[in-house]
Order: C-alpha cells, then structure tokens, then sequence
C-alpha cells in the first residue's frame, strides 16, 4: 500500500509540474511568439531547471506538439463538462456553439487556426499547427447520418457540406472578430451563442423533429464528444506518456436520479 501510494505521489507531482511547464510556455509564446520563446525561458518561467524540460519532452518541437494537444484537450473536456451540465446543448448547433465559446477563449488555438505567424512563426511553414483532426471525420459522419435519420438536420445537405459551413463560420468567426475595434466585439459567450444560432439556422430540418429523435440525437451528440476527447486524450499521451493527468469521470453519482 504504502509503495503505491508513493509512486501514485510521484506521478502527480509529475503532471503537476509538466502542467506547470506547459502553462508557462503557453503565455510566452503568445507574448513572444514561437521563434523568440527558448527551452531557457520556459524554464525560468516555470521555475524549473533546463534539463528537467528535457526529462518530458526531447526538444523544443516536441513541447510546442504538447502544448498544442493539451490546450486542445482542455478545451474538447470543457464542452463536454457543459454538455452534462446542460442537456438542451446536446444538438449540433449546440455543439458548436459551445466549441465556438471554448475556442474563442484559447488564443493559441486560435493562431493555429487562422496560421498566425506573429505567434507560430517558422511553424506555420512546416504545417505542423493543423488543429483539424482526421481522425473524426469519419465518427463526425456518422454523428451527422444519426442527426440525419431522426429529422434533426437538412436531409440535402452532404458530409462535405456540413463541414464546409462549420469551417466557414468558426474560422470566419476567428477572422472576423480579429478585425473588428474592441468597442463592437461581443463577449466570448455571446459569438458562441450567435455562431450556435447560425449553424442552428443553417442546418434547420423542415419539420420539427419529435421528443423521441431529440432524446436519440442528445445521446449520440454526447457520444460524439466523448469520442473527440477520447481521441484528443490519446494524442496527448503521446505527448505527456505517464506524466498525463487523470481522466474526468463525468458519469452521474450513485443515487444521483440524472
């Protein structure tokens, strides 16, 4: 007992620190950008030495993938907090009205999206910053056949089309509001809100859909997005290995009527 309990210690100081270390590292590169940021800085930054960076990760490459993978993970678990806290946003536009408020609160997602070089520098060249993530196409198609079937969106509208719309408005989004003075932007709920009601209003079904296919669709949004985070922890595995924190368990308490 006592021996796990030891090696249970060491491995949350571990992602403890490598938390720490990626926190550091997120606020430099977007302060300095990527080509000014050193392995020196971060360190001093998290208040760690030099080479224990290096017991984590094998260069400053490697840190940035993790850096990437974990704010992107972060933000796949945020909405899937929300879709358990609140089960009217477990529709497609819900969903992504909810990712567009995650989104719009990470900036260095947002860089990766929009290729901001000021941010990423030499890293937009090399293509290594794509957020997209080929791994979901196929279960986001599936997702989307299920809304399909139960009357939950246009039955005229392709896979191809579907992800064309929702590129078009979360990066337009992203664009946009990069343009715009600060005295005209929303808040980070409310262009979720309206991004939600534009895809909502884009890919409306003509008929109502009944309380059935609501309840079939909810389920198969909320598998979705454990799908996603399932897929977002594992490539951060390949980033952190052991020092990856645990897993949120987001299934109902015992005795909990939900």
């Amino acid at each position: 007992m006592g021996a796990t309990t030891q090696r249970r210690g060491t491995a949350q100081r571990r992602y403890e620190r490598a938390e720490r270390i990626l926190d550091a590292a997120t606020g430099l590169v977007l302060r300095w950008g990527y080509d000014k940021t050193t392995i020196d800085d971060v360190a001093r930054h998290a208040g760690v030495a030099k080479g224990t960076i290096y017991l984590h990760w094998g260069s400053r490459e490697d840190l940035f993938a993790a850096l990437m993978r974990w704010d992107r993970a972060q933000m796949i678990g945020a909405v899937r907090r929300r879709l358990q806290e609140d089960p009217a946003t477990a529709t497609l536009p819900g969903l992504f009205g909810l990712l567009a408020h995650e989104l719009h609160r990470r900036p260095l997602l947002q860089a990766a999206m929009v290729q901001d070089s000021a941010v990423l520098g030499k890293l937009v060249a090399r293509k290594q910053t794509s957020t997209t993530t080929p791994d979901m196409v196929a279960p986001f198609g599936e997702y989307l056949a299920t809304l399909r079937e139960h009357g939950m969106v246009r039955a005229d509208l392709s896979l191809e089309d579907h992800l064309t719309l929702v590129a078009a408005v979360l990066h337009g989004s992203l664009v946009s509001l990069r343009m715009m003075p600060d005295s005209l932007r929303v808040s980070d709920e409310r262009a979720g809100e309206l991004i939600g009601d534009a895809l909502a209003r884009a890919f409306a079904a003509e008929n109502p859909p009944s309380d059935a296919a609501r309840a079939v669709c909810a389920d198969a949004t909320r598998a979705f997005v454990d799908q996603a985070y399932a897929v977002a922890r594992a490539k951060l595995r390949e980033s952190l290995g052991d020092d990856l924190p645990p897993e949120e368990d987001l299934s109902p308490a015992e005795g909990d009527p939900s």
